[in-house]
């Protein structure tokens, strides 16, 4: 049965009040949380994911250990109050699992784990509050704490949900407008143009699939841009709390540290 509340209005407006390309809000966390080497919460609109980042280390087990490259851990956890529904997720649930394996394999590509072979690099996704592009939302904040972390990549990974409703695309979707319409999730490399996942669990007619992928490529160049600020303005904290001199605010430090990002 269809949602009691409309999606899209005759106006254009949807029913948090944003018209159909436009993105919720973005806030991003890059302090310190706890003992991790890298850490970021992420905040889309009403959906917020923390993601912990531990390595490059020694792997735990030695069947994981590959002599060439690092191998990539993924453990994906949701809050029972991160929803309406109260119920607690096992890391065992199909579910997460799946999540945790799709978020491994969008990364594969972009780290640059041959730079430590023998080791393993732990990647820890916490689901805090959920409200639509909850996948969106973990890739982004992994991104984020790798980089915070200092492991190298070829590359930003930027991800944004996409749907149609009617011959209506829409980006950023809620939960209600999940349940709604037909909708996937698309992430790109914004340098290089590359995309590393395009994934959809309900079905897209073919007609209205390249204009969405279109549609999401140009989101991911935006919240890129909140991105990359989110980064310079962490390192700009860090580099004045080491007393190398004053904060920078622009110019040659940031071009430089950005260079090519």
């Amino acid at each position: 049965m269809g949602s009691r509340v409309e999606v899209l209005n005759d106006g254009g407006f949807r029913s948090d009040g944003r018209r159909q390309y436009e993105l919720r809000d973005m806030t991003v966390d890059l302090s310190q949380q706890g003992v991790a080497d890298g850490s970021a919460v992420v905040t889309h609109g009403l959906t917020q994911v923390l993601v912990s980042v531990f390595g490059p280390r020694e792997a735990k087990m030695r069947s994981q250990t590959m002599h060439d490259r690092a191998n990539i851990n993924v453990e994906v956890s949701v809050a029972a109050f991160s929803t309406g529904e109260r119920r607690k997720r096992s890391r065992g649930d199909k579910r997460i699992l799946e999540m945790a394996a799709t978020i491994k394999s969008t990364f594969e590509p972009v780290v640059q784990t041959t730079l430590y072979p023998r080791s393993q690099i732990d990647i820890f996704v916490q689901v805090l509050q959920q409200d639509g592009g909850v996948l969106q939302a973990c890739i982004n904040a992994t991104t984020l704490a790798l980089v915070n972390a200092g492991i190298p990549l070829l590359d930003f990974v930027c991800a944004v949900t996409g749907g149609v409703l009617s011959t209506s695309p829409m980006l950023d979707l809620t939960l209600l407008e999940e349940n709604d319409i037909p909708h996937l999730t698309v992430a790109v490399m914004p340098k290089t143009g590359k995309v590393t996942l395009v994934t959809m669990e309900t079905r897209l007619h073919v007609d209205r699939f390249e204009e969405i992928f279109r549609l999401a490529g140009e989101a991911g160049k935006v919240i890129h841009a909140e991105m990359k600020a989110a980064v310079r303005e962490r390192t700009g904290r860090l580099v004045g709390a080491m007393g190398s001199g004053p904060r920078p605010t622009g110019g040659d430090f940031e071009d430089d540290a950005m260079d090519g990002v």
